[in-house]
């Protein structure tokens, strides 16, 4: 654009050497002004330049720091986002799991209530029978010992020995006696074990019942605790999404006039031998207005000279 200016301008200088001093006009004062306007004419396009230059380069520092600051945001905020959801996804899974597990202890109980029922029914049953077969037992012992206690108290007064026959029958009161207190101490014994027996077994029950209810009562208090940090994740997420797409959104703006103002400063470089040649052919068409503008000054110097020494040779005639 220069070049053909300057040679506009070569061009302009030509032609008022040759046509001004023909017509009696001062050429060098129209060429000045034609230099001094090409001159303000180039320095407004270097301001211009300086200003776009300036301008290119503070948008560009802006939109640059903008766009960085925009894509930190965005990974800082695509980071949390990952990290809660990661966490919410393992507190769902350990809240399934825990609920897994509260439902096979529940049924665990369930099972130990049942099998501790069914062993008091029985205890309740065997210990009526025992008892019932002891009190039966005694009873018969205490009657036949008051009946032999009769029959000593009765030989003690003197009365005649008893028949052979009645001695025997004495001897094989005291053989049932003694079978029935063997049986009355196995009644008592057998009874006893079940006693004890029941007691360990609800002591048993008893315990296992109340570390169950400890651990129910911690794994449902985890529930709790894990269901509601979930939830208080999911809602973070949430606003941290919506962070991010209003981010997104404004990175877009960013990017969209970024790309603007790149189209505009530097989408289309100018190779450096593009500017080299300018350059050359710029001060080239200044050389050849230089030189123009001498081979004219010097011509019509010439034909003034040449004009002044014929009218003095005519004055001499």
């Amino acid at each position: 654009q220069h070049s053909a200016a300057l040679a506009q301008l070569a061009s302009k200088i030509s032609a008022l050497a040759r046509f001004g001093a023909a017509s009696g006009e001062d050429p060098f004062a129209k060429v000045k002004g034609l230099i001094v306007d090409m001159i303000a004419k180039l320095e407004r396009q270097l301001a211009d330049e300086t200003t776009e230059k300036a301008y290119c380069d503070e948008q560009m520092s802006k939109t640059e720091a903008k766009k960085s600051e925009l894509e930190e945001d965005v990974a800082k905020l695509t980071t949390k986002i990952d990290q809660a959801s990661a966490k919410s996804a393992q507190l769902k899974e350990e809240v399934a799991e825990l609920q897994s597990q509260l439902g096979a202890l529940a049924k665990q109980q369930a099972e130990l209530d049942m099998i501790r029922q069914e062993e008091h029914k029985d205890f309740v049953t065997a210990k009526a029978d025992l008892e019932l077969g002891l009190s039966g037992v005694r009873k018969a012992l205490q009657v036949l010992r008051d009946y032999y206690a009769a029959d000593s108290a009765a030989a003690l007064v003197q009365q005649p020995a008893l028949p052979e026959k009645h001695s025997k029958a004495a001897g094989a009161g005291s053989s049932i006696i003694g079978i029935l207190e063997v049986c009355e101490s196995d009644f008592a014994t057998n009874l006893a074990k079940e006693e004890q027996e029941e007691a360990d077994a609800q002591e048993e029950y008893e315990k296992i019942t109340q570390e169950n209810k400890i651990t129910k009562t911690n794994m449902e208090q985890d529930v709790t605790y894990k269901t509601k940090e979930s939830k208080s994740l999911d809602k973070a997420i949430a606003e941290l999404s919506s962070d991010r797409e209003t981010t997104n959104t404004e990175l877009s703006a960013v990017l969209e006039y970024y790309a603007k103002i790149k189209d505009r400063c530097i989408a289309k470089p100018e190779a450096y031998e593009t500017r080299k040649s300018r350059r050359d052919a710029e001060i080239q068409g200044l050389k050849e207005a230089l030189r123009v503008l001498e081979d004219e000054t010097a011509f019509v110097q010439r034909k003034r000279r040449g004009g002044l020494r014929g009218a003095a040779a005519l004055q001499a005639m």
